[in-house]
Formats: structure tokens, C-alpha cells, sequence
């Protein structure tokens, strides 16, 4: 007899088991380290695992202690080298398994390493294959982020092992995910714990979590907190307005680009220029979005990282763009653009350059990757972005925060010209001045990017009323954008009557209609 199996509904308990495979050959006890353990000291003991083989005479497999720490070596054979299979139970006991893991209770940590990587270790000279678990091990990671039961598993096989087509499983059993997501993680041994998910797949099933990773090194299950499950109908509702809002902006801005660059590029003022790159930003950051969820649904991790990467990017350089919208509109009413020396091209770097400078940080930083949107009725929604909250809020939050200050304040000077302004007493006149002024505000609401405030500055019970107003707002920027673009760049007759009537100096050139709102203040 060696398993007695007790069903409870859909949970399988064993009550008494001989665990299946075999004891390791020899039970080695080495020099306990000081509690807890650190990661250079962990890194140390995995570097000199190879150590180990003098002690293990003639057997093939030995288990090992050092302290707290437990684990299990085999030495590889030259010729033809198996599969390895490793079981770790609830006492810290260690089998040698025949084939990979049973389903049942018994063994809460099992790994196993295919027979390519134990070729390719033999290939390179690797005689062995280790696997050590450490508990309690220090570290400090500034991310909201966990390690799941303050463990990490080290797999050494003395040779550098990585690209593996058939991936290395270590299975979690028995785990209690409950208000947290899982990742299956690693981190390569040097400096201070870096986890990432590049090169590992999490695979969550009935209560266990198989990490299907390419590469030895350290490996941890990372819990993060769910995010409050947003309702199902919002979640929907707030999609199928994006998505619209996303396509119709894309086709007005995608139009707008054409008609500068095929039909009006040759008239561009600064206005227009500042204008223009402001519609690239805005529909990089439209066509992100929308296939966001097409590559975070691929599972590829260098993929999503670079997705996430240039979403956030083209969000960054939209909010930079606003703010260069209101830096051009205060420099025209204060008539100082004349006198800065290379004025757009000042323009242009800022505006591309320093998000870009933000975006290689966190890239170094290894600070993007997959997320998971919960939904109250079970389903979940992938997103290739920033895993970290703490990042996201700190960050984001914070960059458009200090754009809001500045567009805002120039928002408000520039509105309050605009109602000051006084037109002809003729009602006709009085009617039309009032439309232009309500349009005039209402374009530079968005050219501004003053409605992303609602997304960034809402919480508690107005978060949800302002999601619905920002995406429904932002589904129009795109067309309004056109259209103040369409007018502000429009050639019109007394343009044309003002060329042929200027001063010599003038040029014969049909000139470009005056800006909106720095006519309105006048």
C-alpha cells in the first residue's frame, strides 16, 4: 500500500502515503549559516554546490542541509543523460523521482529538469544538477510585491543553462492565491534580488502553480494584491467606449496628418508644427491601446515588455506635448518667440526626449510587464504595462500632475482674455463672438489635455463617474483636434487679400489663419 487518498468534493487529501520515488543515496550535513540567509550568501552556496561532489564518494545522489536550507545534487552521467525529477516534501525530506510529479498530496514542491538541459550541462562541461530551497531568505524589494511562503528555490548545474525549448517545471502545490495575482519569477544571482519574468510562464491550475521557465537560476512565486474587481458591466461598458473612442480618434488624427503632410506642410507655422506632433503622440497612444490586449494575450514577455514600453512612452510624450501646447501659447501672447534662438527645435527635443528618458529607466529598471484586470464575474483581462502599483500611481500620477499645473494655470489665463474680449455691440456679432469664445474654450480644454484629469485625480465614489467622463471626453479629442487643426490652418480669402495688398517685404505666399485663441485675446 502506498497511497490511501481521501475525497473531499473536489479536493484530494492523502491521509497516510508513501511518497513515491526514493531517498537520496547519502544525507550530507554542512556548515549552518547565520538566519536568515542573505543573497550574496545564497548566491555563494549555489556557485559552490559543485563542492559537494567529493563528499558524495561513489553515489549518485545526495540530499543536503545547510541550516534551514534543504536540498537535493545528482550527479549527471557523461553518457546519455536522463530527465531529473525532484520531490520536496512537508518535512523537508527530498525523493528522487521516477517521472514528473504525482497530483495527489505528499510532495508540496516538485521539480523537473528535461533531458535537453542535462545534455546541454554535460555538453558544457556541468557534472551535476542541484536544487536548494531557502527559506526566510533576506532581501528588500521596494515593489508592493511578495515572495509567496518567503521562499526561493536555486537550481545549479554547474554550466550555464538557458534557451531551453522544453522548459524546467517546479510546481507549487497546495496554494492559497486568494486576493493576490501569482507570477512566476526569477532573478540571476547578482547584487540585490531583481525579479523578472523573462523567461518563465506562470500555469495556474486547480490550487498548484507550475512555472515553466527556460533558464537556471533563482526562482519565487511573486503575490501581488489584486486590485478591487471592477463590475463586469463597467468593465464592458468602459471598453466598447475606448475602443470606439480609440478607432474614431485614430482616423481624425491619421487624417489630419495627412492632409499636413501631403497637402499643408509647406504652410506649417510653429502653432502647426507643435500641433502636429501632438497628433503623432496622441495616435501612437490611441493604436497602443487598442492592441494592448492582442500582445499581452500572446504570453510573450519580451513582447509585452516592449508594448507596455512604448504605451507608456506615447503617454508620456502626449502629456509633454500639452504641456509645449501651453509653453507656445504663453510665449505667443507674450510675444517672446522671436526672440529664442532655435525656438522649435527646442520644442521638438523636449518633447520627445524627456519621456524617453523615463521609459530607458524603467527599462533598466526591468518595471514592465503583464498585468491582470479582475472582474467581479470571474474573468480576468490581460495588459501589457507597469506590474508595480506603487510605480504607476508615483509616477504617473506625478508626471501629469506637474503638466496639469502648468497647462492648467495657462488654461486659465488664456480663458480669462478670452471672455474679457469685447466685440461690436450688433447682435448678430454679439451671437457669433459668443459661439466663437465657447469654442474657442472647448478646443483648448483639449488641446491642453485638461480632460485627463478625470482618469488621474479621481478616487473613492467618483472613480467610476470619472472613468465614464474621461473616455467619453477623450472619445471626441481626436475630432476636435482635426477640427481646430482644419480651421486654425484653413487659407482664407482675407489671407489671400492681405498678401496682395501687404507691404513689399511681404511674401506672395497665402498666408495661414490666425490662431484661435491668441486672436481671441486680442
Amino acid at each position: 500500500l502506498s497511497h490511501v487518498i481521501k475525497l473531499d468534493g473536489r479536493k484530494k487529501t492523502c491521509v497516510f502515503c508513501k511518497l513515491p520515488g526514493s531517498k537520496p543515496e547519502v544525507s550530507l550535513t554542512l556548515n549552518a549559516m547565520d538566519a536568515p540567509v542573505k543573497p550574496q550568501e545564497a548566491t555563494n552556496v549555489m556557485n559552490k554546490l559543485g563542492s559537494v561532489l567529493t563528499m558524495m564518494g561513489n553515489s549518485s545522489t545526495a540530499a543536503v542541509k545547510i541550516g534551514n536550507i534543504t536540498g537535493v545534487v545528482a550527479k549527471l552521467p557523461q553518457l546519455n543523460p536522463p530527465s531529473l525529477n525532484f520531490g520536496f516534501a512537508g518535512t523537508g525530506d527530498v525523493n528522487i523521482l521516477e517521472e514528473q510529479t504525482t497530483q495527489v498530496g505528499g510532495f508540496f514542491r516538485t521539480i523537473q529538469i528535461p533531458k535537453e538541459a542535462t545534455e546541454m550541462a554535460v555538453k558544457k562541461n556541468g557534472l551535476y544538477a542541484g536544487v536548494l530551497l531557502f527559506p526566510n531568505l533576506s532581501q528588500k524589494d521596494g515593489s508592493s510585491s511578495s515572495i509567496f511562503n518567503n521562499e526561493i528555490l536555486g537550481i545549479e548545474m554547474g554550466a550555464e543553462i538557458s534557451n531551453l525549448s522544453d522548459t524546467i517545471d517546479i510546481r507549487y502545490s497546495s496554494m492559497n492565491t486568494s486576493g493576490f495575482s501569482a507570477v512566476c519569477s526569477s532573478w540571476n544571482g547578482k547584487g540585490s534580488p531583481n525579479w523578472t519574468t523573462d523567461g518563465c510562464q506562470t500555469v495556474e491550475v486547480n490550487g498548484s502553480i507550475t512555472c515553466q521557465c527556460t533558464h537556471l537560476t533563482f526562482f519565487a512565486i511573486l503575490m501581488s494584491p489584486t486590485p478591487t474587481n471592477i463590475s463586469a458591466t463597467v468593465y464592458k461598458t468602459l471598453t466598447k467606449i475606448t475602443e470606439a473612442g480609440c478607432g474614431v480618434s485614430m482616423f481624425f488624427l491619421g487624417a489630419g496628418l495627412f492632409m499636413h503632410f501631403l497637402i499643408r506642410k509647406t504652410k506649417s507655422s510653429n502653432a502647426t508644427t507643435i500641433l502636429i506632433n501632438l497628433f503623432i503622440a496622441l495616435f501612437a497612444l490611441n493604436f497602443c491601446f487598442l492592441i494592448n490586449k492582442t500582445i499581452a494575450d500572446l504570453k510573450n514577455d519580451s513582447g509585452c515588455v516592449a508594448m507596455a514600453a512604448f504605451l507608456h512612452y506615447s503617454m508620456l510624450a502626449t502629456f509633454t506635448w500639452f504641456s509645449m501646447q501651453a509653453l507656445h501659447l504663453y510665449i505667443s501672447l507674450r510675444k517672446l518667440s522671436a526672440n529664442t534662438k532655435h525656438y522649435i527645435y527646442k520644442i521638438c527635443i523636449t518633447g520627445w526626449v524627456t519621456p524617453a528618458v523615463v521609459i530607458i529607466a524603467l527599462l533598466a529598471a526591468k518595471k514592465y510587464g503583464n498585468i491582470v484586470i479582475q472582474v467581479d464575474d470571474g474573468t480576468s483581462a490581460n495588459m501589457c504595462w507597469i506590474p508595480d502599483s506603487s510605480v504607476h500611481v508615483g509616477l504617473n500620477v506625478g508626471y501629469y500632475a506637474i503638466v496639469f499645473l502648468f497647462t492648467f494655470s495657462i488654461f486659465s489665463i488664456t480663458v480669462m482674455q478670452i471672455l474679457h474680449f469685447k466685440s461690436k455691440p450688433v447682435q448678430d456679432q454679439e451671437i457669433s463672438a459668443s459661439k466663437t469664445k465657447f469654442l474657442s474654450i472647448l478646443g483648448l480644454f483639449f488641446l491642453l489635455g485638461i480632460s485627463w484629469a478625470f482618469a488621474f485625480f479621481s478616487y473613492g465614489p467618483l472613480l467610476i463617474p470619472s472613468f465614464y467622463i474621461f473616455t467619453i471626453l477623450n472619445s471626441f479629442q481626436g475630432f476636435l483636434l482635426f477640427i481646430y487643426y482644419y480651421h486654425s490652418t484653413k487659407i482664407t480669402p482675407e489671407a489671400n487679400s492681405g498678401s496682395r495688398t501687404g507691404s513689399s517685404s511681404s511674401s506672395s505666399t497665402p498666408t495661414v489663419a490666425e490662431n484661435i485663441y491668441t486672436a481671441s485675446s486680442k
